[in-house]
């Protein structure tokens, strides 16, 4: 089965949450995942207390009994979905790699790494 690799470049909680949902679900049935952080999408990845409005966005979610933002990162990572943030994405925003949540495995990568990472047959989604 192909490996897919999602781009998200978005910081858009709607946006960032679905490649969450994609992610998960694409693990959960055994598929390679690797999730690529860049730009704006990097700062979805700073420790939950630092995400502002989001919380109130996560709990719209729950009440409607839907997965959060929160549930589905967590479980994106225990089904072993890869997280890169970019190196020229993380310069961009402003933050390090010290910056974002020390919960996560999350490895600095550029463009060639993760391109390469994704191997050429992967299925690629920007977000």
């Amino acid at each position: 089965m192909a490996k897919l690799a999602i781009i998200v470049q978005s910081g858009a909680f709607d946006r960032v949450h679905y490649a969450l949902v994609l992610a998960s679900a694409a693990a959960a049935i055994d598929r390679e995942v690797t999730l690529f952080f860049t730009m704006e999408g990097c700062l979805a990845l700073r420790p939950a207390e630092t995400l502002g409005t989001w919380t109130a966005n996560d709990e719209a979610l729950r009440r409607k009994g839907l997965a959060t933002f929160e549930e589905l990162l967590v479980a994106a990572a225990e089904l072993g979905v890869r997280f890169l943030v970019c190196e020229l994405g993380l310069r961009a925003v402003g933050l390090a790699l010290d910056d974002l949540r020390d919960d996560l495995r999350i490895r600095e990568a550029g463009a060639v790494t993760f391109l390469n990472d994704s191997g050429p047959d992967a299925q690629m989604v920007f977000v």
